[in-house]
């Protein structure tokens, strides 16, 4: 399931009609647009990174070295696939696995977390478009009614009376209408821009984060339950060896240590078990909240499947780290948007200390007499223009630019941190997928000598060559081993997901897929 990013980006006059504002405002947004907008105009830092070597350990051949580790194959015996932006959307779809694809398309849909992500980006959208009210007019309905009573020391000489009272009405509209001469309001809209394109690119990576971690509890699921069958198979062996032991002990002719050593492995065996399947029910549990299921919900979908499936992909490798791929990650487009909103402040600071133009305005009736309110003779209106123009502020504003501009110069660094982290999560995973394939093939070979020594062991001990520690020290080995094996294998799947993950999730080779196209 493919991410649908909503696109939020209205410009001014977009908003004009949306409210049914007239023409007017238009225009003179439209003049203010055409003048220089105070404080510095964005541009994306430029960076240069050197060409360096990735980590590859190489497919690893059957051929040793001098020091005695596997040695890589020829470039042409290296049969590895290149990792292409085809590969790497939709990424999940490669291991041909209905119950993976499942929980990923229920996970984008229903999981509470990637939900809350999108609401968050919600708020920054109606933030932004909050934003451009800046460039409206704003009116405000205003009433009053206020009756008088004096007494006759302060107005019976001008009236010939003792005292008297009388009442005012006062009914109006008033309205004020700043003109962003110095761009101050179009600053602020454009940072509100740039936090809510901040905010989406932070739900793109909310969904990488949710796709990869259903992807590795999967894996971490399915490589448990291949442990628990692992260790059941050992138990049936051990068992039915300390059986035929006990049974010769019965008749006289076995060993009493053989068969309590062969009982202690027995029970290590059984001690697994009950680990191995608490961990599964985690791991479901788990799965099942990712999946926006309630835990419990989704345990036949996860029961073990009826014959062990290959997990591992062909083979595959990373040609080159092109700096348009690490920028193209929506961790580093978030860090990107919020330099880009911190510059926008900048101008929005340095506002602050040029006057501010107001066109201000009311229309209304007053009357002495509530019966007279509305008539013609009640009527008024006012218009004119207003300047405010900070003179001194004890150095408020200048603090405050400063303070802006730091936190644009962190924000400049916190972007260079977020490439910097792109490119060392790519290498690691590299480093850590390419080297896991020679542990493996070390591996096997191990679990192939082991399960020959524990034959060896027990011919022998029948044949009375040999004690029965041999056979239980070749068992345990075995089991180990096995254990190891079988982790390898899906540590091979998880590191690749993690490459898949440090190389943008799908979501880079998409946008940068969109610029070629474009």
């Amino acid at each position: 399931m493919r991410l649908n990013m909503p696109a939020f980006s209205p410009d001014c006059r977009t908003l004009l009609r949306l409210f049914g504002c007239s023409v007017l405002p238009a225009l003179v947004m439209a003049g203010c647009a055409s003048l220089p907008s105070v404080g510095p105009d964005y541009a994306e830092p430029a960076f240069e990174v050197p060409a360096y070597l990735l980590p590859d350990a190489g497919q690893p051949s059957t051929n040793l070295t001098a020091t005695g580790e596997y040695a890589s194959a020829a470039a042409t015996d290296d049969l590895r696939e290149i990792v292409s932006n085809d590969a790497l959307q939709q990424w999940w779809t490669r291991f041909n696995d209905p119950v993976l694809e499942r929980l990923v398309e229920g996970g984008v849909s229903n999981n509470v977390g990637f939900l809350m992500a999108q609401a968050r980006l919600m708020q920054a959208n109606w933030q932004l478009l909050g934003s451009y009210a800046a460039f409206l007019p704003k009116f405000a309905v205003d009433g009053t009614w206020t009756r008088f009573w004096y007494n006759s020391h302060t107005r019976s000489n001008a009236t010939g009376k003792d005292g008297y009272s009388f009442n005012v009405g006062n009914l109006a509209l008033d309205g004020q209408w700043e003109i962003d001469i110095f761009g101050g309001s179009r600053r602020t809209c454009e940072a509100a821009l740039a936090q809510a394109e901040a905010a989406g690119w932070t739900v793109a990576d909310a969904w990488v984060s949710l796709t990869t971690q259903i992807g590795t509890q999967y894996v971490n699921l399915r490589t448990t339950q291949e442990r628990i069958e692992v260790a059941r198979t050992n138990l049936v062996l051990q068992s039915e060896t300390y059986e035929i032991l006990k049974s010769r002990l019965d008749s006289g002719i076995g060993d009493e240590l053989a068969v309590n050593q062969c009982a202690y492995v027995v029970e290590q065996t059984r001690a697994r078990l009950p680990q191995l399947l608490a961990q599964e029910e985690q791991l479901k549990n788990s799965l099942a909240i990712l999946a926006g299921e309630m835990p419990g919900a989704l345990d036949e979908t996860l029961k073990p499947l009826a014959t062990r499936r290959d997990w591992l992909l062909q083979p595959q490798k990373v040609a080159e780290l092109k700096l348009d791929m690490m920028r193209a990650r929506p961790d580093v487009k978030a860090a990107e948007r919020q330099l880009a909103a911190a510059t926008a402040q900048i101008g929005v600071a340095k506002a602050l200390w040029f006057p501010k133009l107001y066109v201000n305005g009311s229309v209304g009736l007053e009357a002495k007499n509530s019966l007279n309110l509305f008539s013609h003779e009640s009527f008024f209106a006012t218009l004119g223009p207003s300047v405010s123009w900070p003179i001194f502020q004890g150095g408020a504003i200048y603090a405050n630019v400063k303070a802006t501009e730091a936190k644009m110069h962190e924000a400049a660094l916190a972007y260079e941190q977020s490439l910097q982290n792109a490119y060392g999560q790519v290498r690691d995973a590299y480093a850590a997928y390419t080297q896991e394939y020679r542990r493996n093939q070390s591996l096997k070979g191990a679990v192939k000598a082991a399960t020959d020594a524990v034959t060896i062991s027990q011919d022998l001990y029948k044949n009375g060559l040999k004690d029965f520690n041999n056979v239980l020290d070749a068992q345990r080995s075995r089991l180990q081993l096995e254990e190891e094996f079988v982790l390898s294998r899906g540590q091979i799947t998880l590191d690749l997901i993690s490459l898949y993950k440090a190389l943008g999730g799908g979501l880079a080779a998409t946008d940068l897929a969109a610029d070629e196209a474009r």
